[in-house]
C-alpha cells in the first residue's frame, strides 16, 4: 500500500526574537553614542573645515617633498623588518610550549597562554612609550616594542594551529618509540611551517603600519616627521606623507599577500 506524501511542514521564524534583537543592537549603540558624546550634528557643522583641511593636504601634491620622506620610510621598513624577525623567532618555540596537544602539561600551557593573553592587549604604541622611557628615543625602542607586538600576534596564531594538526602523524611517530624532538621535528614542523610563515608575513604587514606612528612617541621611523610636520600645521607635507605611506604599504600588502598565498 503506497502511502500519502506527508507535508513537510516549516515552522515560521519567530518575528519577535527578530524585532527584539533588532532593537537591543539600536539601545547598544545609540547608548554607546550617548556615553561617548558622539554628535552627528557637530560631524556636519564641521565638515567644511574638514574638507578645507584635505584640499590643504592633497592639492597641489607636494612632490618636492618626496626626498625628505624616503630616508624615515626606510628607517620605518627596517624597524618593521628587524621587530617582526626578532618577534616571530621567539614566538616559536614558546608557542610549540603553550600548545595542549604536544606538552600535556596544564601548569606548562596555562600560565605560558595567560602571559601571551597580556602580551596581546596592549597596543604597540604602548609598548613604544615605555620602550622609550627605558633606552630613550629612537629607532631601538621601535623596534623592540615591534618585537614584543609580534612575539604575542605570532605565538598565539602559532599554537593554535599547532592544535589543530592531524594527529594521526604524532601517533604514528609515538608507537614507534619516537622521542618528543623527533615528533617536532617530523610531525608538527612540516604542518605548521606555511601557516607560521604566513603569520610572520601578516604581522610584517601590520608592523609597518604601526612603525608608522611609532614616532609620536619617539620611537624613530616615518612617524616622527609625521608628527613634526602637524606640530607646524605643514598640511601640504603631511599629505605627501600620507600619500607615500599608502604607496609602500599597498606595495608591501600585494607582495606579502601574494607570498602568502602560496605558502597556504
Amino acid at each position: 500500500m503506497i502511502m500519502p506524501e506527508e507535508r513537510i511542514i516549516v515552522p515560521k521564524p519567530d518575528r519577535r526574537k527578530k524585532i527584539a534583537t533588532i532593537i537591543t543592537v539600536i539601545v547598544i549603540i545609540v547608548g554607546s553614542g550617548i556615553i561617548a558624546h558622539f554628535n552627528i550634528i557637530d560631524v556636519f557643522r564641521n565638515l567644511s573645515k574638514g574638507v578645507s583641511i584635505l584640499k590643504r593636504m592633497f592639492w597641489p601634491p607636494d612632490f618636492t617633498y618626496i626626498p625628505n620622506i624616503v630616508k624615515p620610510m626606510l628607517e620605518t621598513i627596517r624597524m618593521a623588518i628587524v621587530g617582526t624577525c626578532v618577534g616571530a623567532i621567539i614566538a616559536l618555540p614558546i608557542a610549540v610550549l603553550a600548545a595542549n596537544n604536544f606538552i600535556k602539561t596544564k601548569w606548562l600551557h596555562v600560565p605560558l597562554r595567560f602571559i601571551l593573553n597580556i602580551f596581546r592587549t596592549i597596543p604597540a604604541l604602548v609598548l613604544a612609550s615605555l620602550f622609550v622611557a627605558v633606552f630613550g628615543t629612537g629607532a631601538f625602542s621601535g623596534v623592540v616594542a615591534l618585537s614584543v607586538f609580534t612575539f604575542g600576534l605570532v605565538s598565539k596564531l602559532t599554537y593554535e594551529s599547532i592544535e589543530a594538526i592531524d594527529y594521526g602523524q604524532v601517533e604514528a611517530l609515538i608507537s614507534l618509540g619516537a622521542n618528543k624532538l623527533n615528533i617536532l621535528r617530523y610531525a608538527i614542523m612540516p604542518q605548521i611551517l606555511p601557516q607560521y610563515l604566513s603569520y610572520t608575513l601578516y604581522g610584517f604587514e601590520v608592523n609597518v603600519r604601526a612603525a608608522a606612528v611609532l614616532g609620536y612617541v619617539g620611537a624613530g621611523g616615518i612617524g616622527q616627521l609625521f608628527e613634526f610636520n602637524l606640530a607646524w600645521r605643514k598640511f601640504g607635507k603631511i599629505g605627501m606623507i600620507i600619500i607615500f605611506s599608502f604607496c609602500v604599504v599597498m606595495i608591501i600588502d600585494l607582495v606579502s599577500s601574494s607570498i602568502r598565498k602560496r605558502l597556504v
